[in-house]
């Protein structure tokens, strides 16, 4: 019996998640015990899989509190809050949710360009506050042909410069190793990249390798006409580095829908024009996020019927 099953939640999902795993399963939600000892001492040997998400998975100490966990299925594409090597030591399948937030994504971040190049959030404020009135606002800086470099060619960096293109954008990329089927120009360092294009997009997976691959050298080399936007991970880029360049006008401007302490963002961003933050939405739409929710339950239904998953990482 399903319900039977103890799946343990340990992120802030959607509604509509929650309410079928709570349906289909015996739920436990790790907020609802602050001292997870207590949680593990009592229902330990029921949960066989744990949900997670963006704002937590499950590292060493979890995975070996919980000795009947078979699988970790997490409602988001990225792994960083997933002890992976742990999960193979120990046989647990991992799953996330791919492909059906790359368009999403993808979408939002030519939005972000658009709304730092355009000043479009500056402009709505313009408006709203009467100073047109007062004349007009000052000239922008267009999108269409500008450079864009993307840090990671992967599903989403992909989709971003299929996008680009429409723009008539020249595309550039930086990977580990460079796409032999790519038509794009390959930089074999991200200092290189962020010196022969106009945009910088980071897009790539959150690894120890790749945490603050943006650096002061990097930003330097975008430059004060340069714009950065991270739709990755917020730890990719070294925030305090990121805040001075703005403040000092080392860089032009940056779009940012992540953040290194969320929901915390420094404040001194928050009067800068030429910066656009959000508060992490990059796949927030009532469809990606509901096809999402239907993974992460296909996935954990898959695995307790003995079927293939749907989307394997382990």
């Amino acid at each position: 019996m399903a319900e039977s099953i103890g799946v343990l939640l340990v992120a802030q999902v959607m509604p509509y998640l929650e309410q079928q795993l709570n349906t289909r399963y015996q739920l436990f939600r790790i907020w609802d015990y602050p001292q997870t000892t207590h949680l593990f001492a009592k229902h330990a040997a029921a949960i066989r899989a744990v949900v997670g998400g963006v704002n937590g998975g499950a590292d060493a100490e979890l995975i070996d509190a919980l000795p009947k966990l078979e699988i970790i299925s997490t409602f988001s594409v990225g792994m960083d809050k997933i002890d992976l090597e742990k999960c193979k030591e120990k046989g647990i399948r991992v799953c996330n949710t791919p492909d059906v937030l790359t368009d999403e994504v993808a979408d939002l971040t030519i939005g972000l360009i658009l709304a730092v190049l355009r000043r479009i959030c500056d402009c709505d404020r313009f408006v709203r506050s009467g100073n047109w009135k007062l004349g007009d606002y000052k000239l922008t800086t267009k999108f269409s042909g500008k450079t864009v470099g993307i840090i990671g060619l992967g599903r989403i960096g992909s989709a971003v410069a299929k996008r680009a293109e429409g723009f008539n954008c020249p595309i550039s990329y930086y990977s580990r190793t460079e796409k032999q089927d790519s038509k794009y120009k390959y930089y074999p360092s991200v200092v290189e990249l962020a010196s022969n294009c106009h945009i910088l997009v980071v897009a790539c997976p959150l690894t120890d390798e790749t945490h603050h691959i943006i650096n002061r050298e990097v930003i330097n080399a975008l430059g004060p006409k340069g714009v950065l936007i991270n739709i990755g991970r917020g730890k990719h880029v070294d925030e305090p580095e990121l805040v001075s360049a703005l403040l000092e006008g080392r860089l032009g401007g940056a779009g940012l829908d992540v953040f290194e302490n969320e929901p915390h963002v420094p404040e001194e961003l928050f009067g800068l024009e030429n910066v656009v933050l959000l508060p992490h939405v990059g796949s927030g739409t009532v469809e990606t996020r509901t096809a999402m929710a239907d993974l992460v339950l296909g996935n954990l239904e898959a695995h307790f019927l003995g079927k293939p998953l749907l989307t394997p990482w382990i």
